[in-house]
């Protein structure tokens, strides 16, 4: 019973506010996570980055999920400086894990947030793993790192757990608050402190999962599912381009049955849905198991860039452009559409293929940062005023701009006497209206 107590105090001193909840990784998972528990409870905000703490300092929302208004007037302590960490007994750890060269998993934000959290736990402190993992390395990785840092027993000293997220970046439906959270812990009173703290913000209700390796493999396994109905749905649209049958058209008539399931083809990049399956798979090769059908999702998935460039340059050449000069506009780089969100995006790869070909497009995304987008790409974003003499559009991301944009809108980004070709990769705009104004039309 003394376990029980000791760690119901803990959630008591935390809605009490005498102890702070820390939140290691100040992303797109842990800014919102922070603000939200900042309404209960008193919150350290931690990240490396000292000039993104200086930015939610001075009340400037980077992710554009949570909104600066928000971060202005929230009470978290943001903070670079290690230090603060002191006297905080229960931790969030939200840093990323994105995969490395060969689509391994790379673990060292989770083992650098390891070390610095060991270095801080006391006894009687729980710490709560939220990014996305493998089954086995909260306990297998993440413990032993924690106990060599601290020179404290796990289950003794300290409690962990793990929490995965499932926040998705500009969804303003789908929000933290009405999404169920998953909770785990190493022992029953873990789990249920855990869940008392997450039940403080998470309207929806948490679900207690039986392990820490089944709420780990519980994560994995959603973003999975959705990487491949998407790749059949990309296989698909491929298969009907060389059949000469419109793939839309084929979705809406099948989608009439009650029991089909809404998935469209397209671009499979950011955080999750692209990486996710890789640490799965990468886990069942360990165990001596080959995947089959998930390998086979992502290569398709990871290929659609390719492809759909390929289609651009068969059609300028099927339309007799000049592929020496053709100018290209391209509208959208971030992964998904009205977030700034550029990790893993797979435009990126439209652009790359384009290149081999020796054309440039002219990129155009207003959600995405000028700055970064050019530090961590290598890409100068254009305006959409540069949008002049085009051979064709490319909507790579249907932001809500885009989206709004009519017939009329578009033909003025065109030069006279050419081809006019219309590139809608998720098939956002009717076909018909583009082709009856003499627009060469194309989408998955």
């Amino acid at each position: 019973m003394e376990a029980i107590r000791t760690e119901y105090r803990l959630y008591e001193a935390i809605v009490e506010r005498q102890k702070p909840i820390a939140v290691v990784g100040l992303g797109y998972v842990g800014l919102p996570l922070a603000v939200a528990f900042s309404k209960k409870a008193d919150v350290i905000g931690f990240d490396v980055h000292a000039q993104k703490v200086e930015g939610y300092r001075n009340g400037i929302d980077a992710t554009g999920d949570v909104g600066d208004d928000v971060i202005r007037n929230c009470t978290v302590d943001f903070a670079s400086d290690a230090e603060r960490l002191n006297g905080a007994s229960f931790f969030i750890v939200a840093v990323p894990t994105p995969i490395q060269s060969g689509n391994v998993p790379d673990l060292g934000y989770v083992q650098s947030a390891s070390r610095l959290v060991g270095k801080k736990l006391a006894k009687g402190a729980i710490v709560v793993y939220e990014s996305t993992v493998y089954p086995g390395v909260t306990e297998e990785i993440c413990i032993p790192i924690l106990e060599e840092e601290s020179g404290l027993q796990c289950g003794v000293d300290f409690k962990v757990g793990y929490s995965p997220e499932r926040i998705n970046p500009g969804d303003k439906v789908h929000r933290l608050e009405n999404i169920v959270k998953i909770v785990s812990g190493i022992d029953e009173e873990t789990v249920e402190t855990i869940a008392n703290v997450y039940e403080l913000i998470i309207e929806a209700g948490v679900y207690r999962a039986e392990s820490i390796k089944v709420a780990e493999a519980a994560k994995v396994i959603e973003n999975a599912q959705r990487d491949i109905n998407i790749a059949f749905m990309n296989e698909l649209s491929m298969l009907f381009n060389h059949m000469g049958i419109e793939t839309q058209a084929v979705l809406k008539a099948a989608g009439t049955k009650w029991n089909f399931l809404n998935f469209t083809p397209g671009l499979v990049g950011g955080h999750c849905i692209g990486i996710d399956p890789y640490y799965l798979t990468y886990k069942a090769e360990d165990n001596g198991y080959h995947s089959k059908i998930i390998l086979a999702g992502r290569h398709i998935n990871d290929g659609m860039g390719t492809y759909i460039a390929q289609q651009i340059i068969k059609l300028l050449v099927r339309t007799k452009q000049d592929l020496t000069n053709a100018r290209i506009g391209l509208l959208g780089l971030t992964y998904k559409e009205n977030t700034p969100d550029i990790r893993n995006s797979k435009v990126i790869d439209i652009i790359a293929e384009l290149k081999e070909y020796g054309i440039t497009p002219y990129v155009v995304d207003p959600f995405a940062d000028d700055r970064q987008v050019y530090e961590e790409l290598g890409i100068e974003l254009s305006v959409m005023s540069d949008l002049t003499d085009l051979n064709a559009v490319v909507v790579a991301v249907p932001h809500s701009p885009f989206v709004e944009m009519g017939i009329s809108d578009f033909e003025k980004l065109y030069s006279k006497g050419n081809a006019k070709m219309m590139i809608d990769i998720k098939g956002i705009y009717p076909k018909s209206d583009f082709e009856n104004n003499g627009f060469y039309y194309w989408s998955l």
